[in-house]
């Protein structure tokens, strides 16, 4: 053996003797890796199985949660009836396209598709954040049954141990039969069928291949897919599900050919019956979010929505309890309700804070008084398509304004009171509201200012309205009472209108926002022009014909008004408003009947019926409405002129009284002097007739003497 070849064998012998030393290591690491192994598959195994799917067994649909401005949830609707129905009665062409695009391994899988998830970790691990999930539908439905809609790592354990149970507990047959029972399918309708019944009208059992397909396609994002919404992209995602049926041998290429090419009918959408905490304000919140925000009414009422408001409770609850006592209200005829509506809104950010829209008991679909209803606004629209319009053309509160009988082309305002005055500042004109002045100013100012001033102000007018009736709000068809609040925010806002809202935020039943309000103001008038209002709004309140809204502690600005009957023959009235402020909330109420005839009318005018509604409704929230005060820096100079103005008012009518009283003495001196006369001549007279008497006398007894 040579010199090499022992070297080898050495070398050979002394790796022999370290291979022992070297795989007790491995075999003991290779053990505590396998126990560690069975014991994380044991705990594991405790997991799943202590996971409580028992809730599979009693399904809840999800309704939608209103919140006020304080967060905090003030009502719970819901229209969604979870009608379950057994799997022999879903159409199997339902069951597989259901299969098709939402998990197709669902028969041969136990629960949880690795390869999927593998796909969803490597995908989130790129994106550094969960955006993929892998779920299958056993997990689906253990996440809508038992979890938040998180996208968190935690979150997917936990759907992986409650998916592995329910395989363990229920058949595949069993999990698709819940999983089509509590499915989401939009448009408020959880399970297979509400959604036949929503969108095709008809039972599930009923459906198509076509039909099928398309709710099937819906799971996935039923808010943007719904054919309610977006018939294009409906189709589109139905036509994608019936081409993965195709694919999984489900139907045949002529089945295929025949459903792409069926047209979607929709059912008519019907409303039942709804019940919720502040109904009038639910309605508003409805239509607001129909109309701005996309969403349709089974969406509002039964999607799981979380809807948050500007409601506040303390002022919604005090208008609840004002329209709750008759005592509020004029005394109504047996056969028909006075009814009323008001709006308080924030002229800060337009949030509308309260809203009720009718008298009586509540009934779905009622018709909305404070929101739809279209009545002449009468002499609250004075404000604004006369003073406003003349306050920006140079006018000022203490002009003095023309108060004596008028004929303008055939047009003759009366004032109430039917008194005049010759003339009265612009500042009594707006506290007595006076009818005459305004329509002479209009006049001076022009018809085509007021009616632009009124458009600014958020309030339609028709061509029928540009006539010098404007001016006493005797408008065509007319207007709501959240139209006037929104308007007359402006004043409280230093000539900011702020549109009028109710929501302020939507999520989805996953807490995904789906919309949010946005602000939208527009500066309708100066400032200063804003501050001259309010100050002669407040003498409406602390001296003319508001003076029923007053407040105890705290500033209150605002207008009354009454439309006439549209019938004569009657002393009474149409419509009486009350349009108010203070520094914090604005609020418009309407007073009326629904049908207005001879024997149903207001007897009164608005300044005893509807300002005290104000008052008690805002010294019932006298809480929420921290500033007492208006803060009117721009127009202290102007008060002194009012002031002034009305110092020469009271002394010419001092003078013209005391050349009055002065003409009356002239005159009743003169009369005294007359009566004198007329009794000394009187007396003559009869003096002059007694002497004839008695010589006529004299006379006949001298004839006599001489006959005899």
């Amino acid at each position: 053996m040579g010199r090499m070849e022992h070297k080898q064998q050495q070398k050979q012998s002394k790796l022999k003797k370290k291979w022992p030393n070297l795989k007790k290591p491995i075999k003991l690491l290779l053990l505590g890796i396998l126990v560690v192994v069975l014991c994380g598959l044991v705990v594991l195994n405790q997991l799943i199985s202590s996971s409580d799917v028992s809730k599979l067994e009693e399904p809840e649909p999800r309704p939608t949660f209103i919140y006020d401005q304080n967060g905090e949830i003030v009502s719970k609707i819901s229209n969604s009836k979870m009608e379950g129905v057994r799997l022999d009665h879903i159409p199997d062409e339902l069951i597989e396209a259901v299969i098709s695009v939402e998990d197709q391994q669902f028969y041969k899988h136990g629960g949880v598709n690795y390869f999927g998830i593998a796909r969803a970790f490597t995908q989130n691990l790129l994106k550094g954040e969960v955006v993929a999930g892998g779920s299958t539908i056993t997990q689906q439905l253990s996440k809508n049954v038992f979890l938040t809609q998180d996208r968190t790592y935690s979150r997917k354990f936990k759907e992986f141990l409650i998916a592995k149970n329910i395989e363990r507990t229920y058949s595949k047959d069993d999990i698709m039969e819940r999983y089509l029972n509590q499915i989401y399918f939009g448009e408020g309708a959880w399970g297979v069928q509400r959604a036949a019944q929503i969108y095709f009208g008809k039972d599930v059992s009923e459906l198509t291949l076509s039909e099928s397909a398309t709710l099937a396609g819906l799971i996935k994002a039923p808010t943007h897919l719904s054919p309610y919404k977006n018939m294009e992209k409906s189709v589109q995602r139905r036509n994608i599900v019936l081409s993965l049926m195709k694919s999984e041998k489900y139907i045949s290429q002529a089945e295929y050919d025949e459903a792409i090419h069926e047209e979607i009918v929709l059912a008519d959408p019907t409303m039942p019956n709804y019940e919720g905490k502040y109904p009038y304000y639910i309605d508003h919140i409805i239509d607001e979010a129909v109309n701005k925000y996309g969403l349709t009414k089974n969406e509002v009422l039964s999607g799981g929505l979380h809807i948050y408001t500007a409601l506040n409770p303390v002022i919604q609850d005090s208008l609840e309890e004002v329209y709750q006592d008759e005592r509020n209200f004029p005394e109504s005829k047996p056969d028909q309700l006075i009814q009323s509506a008001s709006v308080f809104l924030d002229p800060k950010t337009g949030g509308i804070r309260a809203l009720i829209g009718g008298r009586g008991e509540y009934t779905y679909g009622r018709f909305n008084n404070a929101t739809k209803l279209i009545r002449q606004p009468g002499s609250t629209l004075k404000p604004i398509s006369v003073y406003t319009a003349a306050l920006e053309q140079g006018y000022q509160i203490s002009d003095l304004l023309v108060d004596e009988p008028i004929n303008i082309n055939g047009y003759s305002p009366k004032n109430f009171d039917k008194q005049y005055r010759g003339q009265v500042t612009m500042y009594d004109a707006v506290a007595q509201s006076y009818n005459i002045p305004p329509v002479w100013l209009l006049n001076k100012i022009g018809i085509e200012n007021g009616v632009r001033t009124v458009e600014r102000f958020g309030i339609p007018l028709e061509e029928d309205d540009h006539n010098l009736g404007l001016s006493l709000g005797g408008l065509h068809k007319g207007t709501s009472p959240l139209r006037m609040a929104q308007a007359f925010s402006a004043f409280a806002n230093d000539g900011v209108m702020m549109e009028a809202h109710a929501i302020l935020e939507i999520k989805d039943s996953e807490g995904g926002v789906i919309g949010k309000w946005r602000e939208q103001s527009v500066e309708v008038t100066e400032a200063e022009v804003a501050q001259q209002m309010t100050y002669m709004l407040k003498g409406a309140v602390e001296d003319g014909t508001a003076k029923k809204a007053q407040i105890s502690g705290m500033e209150v600005a605002g207008k009354t008004g009454t439309t006439q009957l549209p019938f004569t023959g009657v002393d009474g009235s149409k419509d009486h408003w009350f349009v108010g402020y203070t520094p914090d909330i604005v609020g418009a109420i309407w007073l009326g009947y629904d049908k207005t005839d001879a024997e149903h009318y207001l007897t009164s005018t608005s300044s005893f019926t509807v300002p005290p509604i104000f008052e008690q409704v805002l010294s019932r929230s006298i809480s929420e409405l921290p500033t007492k005060k208006f803060d009117l820096p721009l127009i202290a100079n102007m008060k002194k002129d009012i002031e002034k103005q009305k110092d020469k008012l009271n002394e010419k009518k001092r003078k013209q009284e005391k050349d009055k009283n002065e003409q009356k003495k002239k005159e009743e001196k003169e009369q005294k002097k007359r009566e004198k006369k007329d009794k000394k001549d009187r007396e003559k007279e009869r003096k002059k007739r007694e002497k004839e008497k008695k010589e006529k006398k004299n006379e006949k007894e001298k004839k006599k003497r001489e006959k005899e």
